[in-house]
């Protein structure tokens, strides 16, 4: 059974989650590790495990974030996902029963309703241990967002999970609402939005500084990403800005596609791919850059788009997407319509052409990450939900 915490004492808690740094790669899930990190001086201690299916390379931890990486089996891709939970909770069954033992667990936090919180939904009736999971994109039910009886058994073991979760933590006000109109109540939620590092994400000295004007795209090169849509804009930029340049940092399955549409379009060494990067090495890119551009067809909340402007540049989104609950047009960022290329080239004719303009919205977008929107306060409303969920 899970012990009592006592008001005021340390909480233990246990976190299972697929994204977290490893020695394969140091970014991928930064989001997770970094407000880990802060938990501490709000009184909550802190055990990860990270996992990752058998068909994946093996993983080791970063030097940069402790976590034991543990792996799994599971029928590789969507089809095998809505049965993964159940083989992860038997992979892990025994470790955590032992980690409970010699240091008492008061709280599973799962990321992700499917492998993770499904995993945490069994782990908590087989030790007595209050669980929450946190839903982090606007596919809140696994579905892939297509059809099909495998999505239809996924979707099953998702609402499940919520069902018995003590909190769903959803990222964003958009991601919560998914939710709750797709189950029709009965399920406890709270919104926490994702942190940022103010002090690495800030608008210090720029390592380099661009002759030209330069646009940043900062995420995965998916199609859902929209970074063609700038590359168009760029194009119909050519005669106010013959000189733009654009560097664009991720890595995905697009890479190739993307990389021709940029020789096909005609911009040649006007813009950059430099890959996956460090988060220092973004930071300083986002310092550099004139304005940030990810026009995402599919975003929860975007930890890109909060770094930018916690650098203090002005930011271009796209409605109907987590971020808008932060941005406020015109003030403290830029949103267009998924796929508005014209509304694209307007807002970055406006914050390209006027410093003005560009300066005091990124002025603004910083106090708004300052306001509310750091690891910190994220740490302290993680650690109040970790309270909430024993109480």
């Amino acid at each position: 059974m899970a012990r009592a915490a006592e008001v005021g004492s340390t909480l233990h808690v246990l976190t299972l989650t697929p994204f977290f740094p490893s020695d394969r790669n140091e970014v991928s899930g930064c989001f997770i590790a970094e407000p880990i990190e802060q938990l501490e001086q709000f009184g909550v201690d802190s055990s990860v495990i990270a996992v990752s299916p058998i068909y994946y390379p093996r993983k080791q931890p970063s030097s940069s974030a402790a976590a034991e990486w543990v792996r799994y089996p599971q029928v590789p891709g969507n089809l095998g996902l809505s049965s993964a939970g159940k083989l992860l909770y038997a992979r892990l069954r025994g470790r955590v029963r032992k980690l409970h033992g010699v240091k008492p667990v008061d709280v599973i936090h799962g990321h992700g309703a499917l492998p993770c919180g499904h995993a945490s939904a069994l782990l908590s009736r087989h030790l007595g241990i209050p669980f929450v999971v946190t839903a982090h994109g606007l596919d809140v039910f696994n579905t892939c967002f297509h059809g099909g009886t495998p999505a239809k058994w996924r979707r099953q073991e998702s609402i499940a999970v919520y069902q018995a979760a003590r909190i769903v933590i959803c990222i964003s006000e958009k991601v919560q609402q998914i939710m709750h109109d797709g189950m029709g109540g009965g399920v406890r939620s709270a919104v926490v939005y994702n942190g940022t590092d103010a002090e690495l994400f800030s608008p210090g000295p720029v390592a380099v500084v661009p002759p030209e004007k330069e646009i940043l795209i900062v995420g995965n090169l998916i199609a859902s990403k929209g970074q063609e849509l700038v590359l168009r804009a760029i194009v119909r930029l050519g005669t106010l800005f013959p000189h733009l340049r654009c560097q664009i940092i991720g890595e995905g399955r697009d890479r190739a596609r993307l990389e021709a549409l940029a020789s096909e379009l005609g911009l040649g060494q006007r813009v950059r791919f430099l890959g996956r990067q460090s988060r220092a090495a973004v930071a300083d890119a986002m310092r550099a850059c004139s304005v940030f551009v990810l026009p995402s067809r599919n975003e929860g909340l975007g930890c890109v788009y909060l770094e930018a402007m916690a650098c203090g540049k002005p930011v271009i989104a796209c409605r109907g997407q987590g971020i808008e609950e932060i941005i406020e047009h015109g003030r403290n960022g830029w949103l267009i319509p998924v796929d508005g290329l014209d509304e694209l080239v307007q807002g970055l004719s406006t914050l390209l052409q006027s410093a003005d303009v560009s300066s005091r919205m990124g002025r603004a977008a910083r106090e708004t990450v300052l306001n509310g929107l750091t690891l910190s306060d994220q740490a302290q409303r993680l650690a109040n939900i970790y309270r909430q969920a024993i109480a």
